[in-house]
């Protein structure tokens, strides 16, 4: 599966409804960690069809920014049932976001 952009438009669909636990990744393209991150992202976005994985480009979407109060990015967190289930802030390893889920 590929990474799904959210939006405030797709938000509530894509995320608080969605059937399986959502992977987000708060991140700006002008945000060095964020850069390191984005790869392993799009790694196990493609590796998992058992979870759905997010990306909210904080800069375009502060609503869900400050809905999630986002204080640092990369800020990555784990929704199940439209709640969170987990979340770490700053730059993680392919082996710390998979124990988020």
């Amino acid at each position: 599966m590929s990474v799904i952009q959210i939006t405030k438009s797709n938000f509530e669909n894509e995320v608080l409804h969605s059937s399986k636990p959502v992977l987000l990744d708060f991140w700006a393209s002008w945000c060095g960690p964020c850069r390191m991150v984005s790869p392993i992202i799009d790694q196990i976005a493609a590796q998992r069809t058992d979870i759905k994985v997010g990306k909210i480009n904080v800069d375009e979407q502060p609503e869900l920014a400050g809905q999630f109060q986002v204080m640092g990015i990369p800020t990555l967190a784990v929704i199940k049932d439209g709640k969170i289930a987990a979340r770490a802030m700053g730059a993680r390893t392919m082996d710390q976001i998979l124990s988020m889920l």
